[in-house]
């Protein structure tokens, strides 16, 4: 019965972590773009040659 209660606050740890950096995530604004790295990919990267000129 010892090992039930033991699991339960690990699990609660282990969640609250996860709530934590999650929050964390969002406050530092690692969800606003959420468009760009969709579309990243389409566009055209430059020659190399054209980027070192510049």
């Amino acid at each position: 019965m010892k090992i039930i209660f033991v699991l339960i606050a690990l699990s609660l740890l282990i969640a609250l972590g996860f709530l934590i950096s999650f929050l964390w995530a969002v406050r530092t604004g690692q969800y606003e773009d959420d468009y760009t790295p969709s579309v990243r990919i389409l566009f055209e990267d430059r020659p190399e040659s054209e980027s070192k000129q510049e």
